[in-house]
């Protein structure tokens, strides 16, 4: 089953921080600077966890991951102002 996450981060270190963003670009929509929403299964949230360790520095950083519950139930984002811009990802087989 899918679940819904935002995933918001701050990090100190400019190259940790180009990382981060490219790591998460990897695993969901870009919301606003430093914040992502990732729709990911069990095995595609323990992944984005082990990647996120990897590049943050746990004594500098901090991530933060909200679980918004399944998938289909996580439509409760209200936007007011511009347009946002979401991507049409597919899936990649690897």
């Amino acid at each position: 089953m899918r679940r819904s996450y935002i995933v918001s981060y701050d990090i100190c270190d400019p190259k940790r921080l180009r990382k981060m963003y490219k790591k998460l670009l990897g695993f969901g929509d870009r919301l606003q600077l430093s914040v992502f929403r990732c729709d990911l299964n069990m095995k595609e949230r323990v992944l984005l966890q082990g990647a996120l360790l990897e590049i943050m520095n746990q004594k500098e950083d901090l991530v933060m991951v909200v679980d918004l519950g399944p998938t289909d139930t996580a439509d409760c984002f209200e936007f007011l102002g511009r347009t946002l811009l979401t991507s049409d990802r597919k899936p990649v087989i690897v």
